[in-house]
């Protein structure tokens, strides 16, 4: 096959998908509403007349050129009538799938009672039943004393209500982040153009990973020396950083790299900032709903966070985002500036019901059963295909790094890594001596073309593009799993072959 061509995508069954359901045909003697727009009869056109109408900010419709009208689980189906197996999820939003049937009923309840959709702050039925279903998942020890903050609808909101939490209550304005943090810590916070020096102080921390750890050995001892940077910045009263507001961590970094946090190591974090009184904010926003076979992220390392930021698929794929905080953290006064959009009350019929269902279900288990299944399996890709750098991750939270097979491993790298609490390193391994390689952003790039012409759904992230991610629904069967693992060694495959090198030694 050459590399122009696309291999067809079956339809039906032999698709390992559930066939997209179909709105019911219009009767043929139905005349069309007056205020009905003309029908247009060329679906084509949709993404050329997207791009004349909207601003050249447009991400994922750059990369995925299709038009989605139906959708059921894991499958998308274009207004081509291809399908395709959605591995991106609303950027993880998706726990259950694209209009899974608990959802649909909870959305359908709130429409036909007559409830008003937008409450503000109010107190509502559906707004006490999701607080009720949320705190039953919380991790016991902050639960207990949990108090709730609804926000803005996106993660960077959450972010930046989290900050101004601790700011309040601790009277000091400096944040702890890492390296790598995703776009919803870093918009609004990170890279607030209105602040200076002298009122946000943000420092940058190493954050411990395997294939790229910033001191050249990773493991155990890579992030052994990534938490004793911290406790010196925090320990050294001449390091000239202020005791901060607060430390900021992601538990899985998303879109920096699917990095898992080693246990031992965030299990540090929690005691250095205990210690000094720093309140600790965990960014669950793409990690939590049992994405990562856990209910929140932070419970495999036991460590009880005093704030968790949470958005995504917390509202069942409808926009919500909120703060959960100890409740002697909270120093807000009543009339404290609110947002338009904290009381979504589709979004909290969804999210109820989607936190329900994977709680029952054990959706979090299957999480871990599946993730650990596909990474052993994806493993194979870094064996044969000396393209595919490291595949690391937890739960259905998984990235595979490319790079360039002919470019030179970083300097300084000592070859003792692999092994590390809370994630997989495959093509490092313990006292192999292989040096990390350049990251090959262009292949990542083909690689997710390639698989979208299999019929397959995948993100990209990390510093430089380089790591396809994947972030299926908790509901995937075993034998769309199969289907994924297939074609996406496929289009590695592919990739590799269009651009020289890296092929399989082993095809």
């Amino acid at each position: 096959m050459g590399c122009t061509q696309a291999k067809p995508v079956p339809d039906g069954a032999a698709d390992n998908t559930a066939p997209a359901p179909r709105s019911a045909p219009v009767p043929r003697s139905a005349p069309a509403p007056r205020s009905a727009p003309a029908p247009r009869s060329a679906p084509e056109g949709v993404p050329r007349r997207q791009a004349t109408r909207e601003s050249a900010a447009r991400t994922y419709a750059r990369a995925l050129p299709i038009v989605p009208v139906r959708a059921r689980g894991l499958t998308i189906e274009g207004a081509d009538g291809r399908r395709y197996l959605d591995c991106l999820s609303g950027a993880g939003t998706l726990a259950l799938g694209h209009n899974h049937p608990v959802v649909l009923e909870a959305i359908r309840r709130v429409l036909d009672s007559g409830a008003p959709l937008n409450t503000l702050d109010l107190a509502t039925p559906v707004k006490d039943a999701f607080l009720d279903e949320l705190f039953r998942t919380l991790p016991p020890g902050l639960a207990e004393r949990a108090r709730v903050r609804f926000c803005g609808p996106t993660g960077s909101e959450a972010v930046e209500t989290a900050w101004a939490l601790a700011r309040a209550a601790t009277g000091r304005r400096g944040l702890l982040a890492f390296t790598g943090v995703g776009r919803d810590s870093t918009a609004g916070v990170l890279d607030d153009p209105s602040a200076n020096s002298h009122d946000t102080r943000v420092a940058r921390l190493p954050y411990p990973q395997d294939y790229r750890c910033p001191f050249g050995v990773g493991g155990e001892h890579g992030a052994d020396l990534a938490a004793r940077w911290t406790e010196s910045l925090l320990g050294d009263s001449g390091s000239g950083a202020p005791l901060p507001a607060a430390m900021l961590v992601e538990p899985v970094q998303g879109e920096g790299e699917v990095i898992p946090a080693p246990d031992t190591w965030l299990r540090r974090m929690r005691q250095l900032t205990a210690d000094r009184s720093v309140p600790l904010i965990a960014d669950e926003i793409q990690t939590g709903v049992g994405r990562t076979g856990a209910f929140w992220a932070v419970e495999h390392s036991g460590v009880t966070p005093d704030v968790m930021v949470l958005s995504n698929a917390i509202g069942g794929s409808l926009p919500l985002a909120l703060v959960v905080y100890r409740d002697e953290l909270g120093t807000w006064e009543p009339g404290t500036p609110a947002d338009a959009f904290p009381g979504n009350q589709l979004a909290m019929a969804a999210g109820t019901a989607t936190l329900a269902h994977v709680r029952e279900n054990a959706l979090a288990e299957r999480a871990a059963t599946l993730g650990t299944r596909l990474l052993g399996q994806l493993q194979r890709l870094a064996s044969d295909f000396p393209c595919v750098g490291d595949v690391r991750g937890r739960g259905l939270m998984i990235g595979v790094e490319l790079v360039d097979p002919d470019g030179e491993g970083e300097s300084g790298f000592t070859g003792t890594p692999g092994g590390a609490e809370g994630g997989v390193a495959a093509s490092v391994m313990p006292g192999s001596g292989r040096r990390p390689l350049p990251a090959a952003p262009e292949l990542a790039a083909a690689v997710r073309q390639e698989c979208l012409r299999r019929g397959l759904i995948v993100g990209l992230g990390g510093r430089h593009a380089s790591v396809v991610r994947l972030l299926p629904p908790l509901t995937i069967t075993d034998e769309q799993v199969a289907a994924v693992l297939d074609r996406l060694a496929d289009a590695v495959r592919a990739a590799a072959r269009c651009r020289g090198g890296g092929t399989a030694a082993t095809p």
